[in-house]
């Protein structure tokens, strides 16, 4: 972003402009998005949206930090009553609020958490000018470190490499069965999905455990 909004009528502003752009990526996808029609779509100005965005690829970015922000918020709700212990039905939240959002947020389908532009081939935003080393530039690590903190702030354990690396791994494959799974049924292949749940307990049994 080219800047971040203070006041609150900016902070509604920027909501809008970024509502516009979920829906208008459901509605044509992301070749036909434009800065333009998310501006009309939004009813504000168009300098509006390069105040904050340079492109629609920035837009797409800024739609995926959300999302991830949201998701965290909501996973962060769904582990608060479990039992540190019962990392099952903390990996439960973790894929069900996924499954949710999935299902529900505009624009999720192809944006999730990542820009992944067109569906099923990742895209990286990332800022030619970051560190390569800084986990903020790439859209995969963001949510990665994100659950990693998570789980190991429920399970009072310590985010170590090791850890970091598992839930990485347990990410990417999560990643590439779901999208088999609403590839071959648009609200998630129910057997798939299972399947993939199997599948990430197992895996994540001989550390969690």
């Amino acid at each position: 972003m080219r800047r971040v909004p203070v006041q609150q009528r900016s902070t509604e502003r920027l909501a809008r402009i970024l509502d516009a752009c979920a829906e208008l990526l459901d509605e044509t996808g992301y070749e036909q998005l434009s800065t333009r029609a998310v501006a009309t779509r939004a009813g504000v100005p168009i300098g509006s949206v390069y105040r904050f965005f340079d492109n629609k690829r920035a837009l797409a970015d800024a739609l995926a930090r959300r999302n991830l922000d949201r998701y965290a918020a909501r996973v962060t709700e769904r582990l608060a009553p479990l039992d540190a212990r019962d990392w099952r039905g903390a990996i439960d939240a973790v894929l069900d609020e996924y499954l949710a959002m999935r299902r529900t947020v505009p624009g999720f389908a192809l944006v999730d958490f990542g820009a992944q532009l067109p569906l099923g081939t990742r895209v990286v935003t990332r800022d030619p000018t970051a560190d390569p080393a800084d986990p903020e530039s790439d859209p995969g690590l963001r949510v990665v470190g994100r659950l990693t903190g998570l789980l190991a702030g429920h399970l009072g354990r310590t985010p170590t490499p090791a850890l970091h690396r598992t839930v990485l791994v347990a990410v990417e494959a999560t990643d590439a069965l779901l999208q088999l799974a609403f590839r071959t049924d648009p609200a998630g292949d129910p057997a798939i999905v299972a399947e993939t749940r199997e599948l990430l307990r197992a895996y994540l049994a001989r550390t969690l455990d």
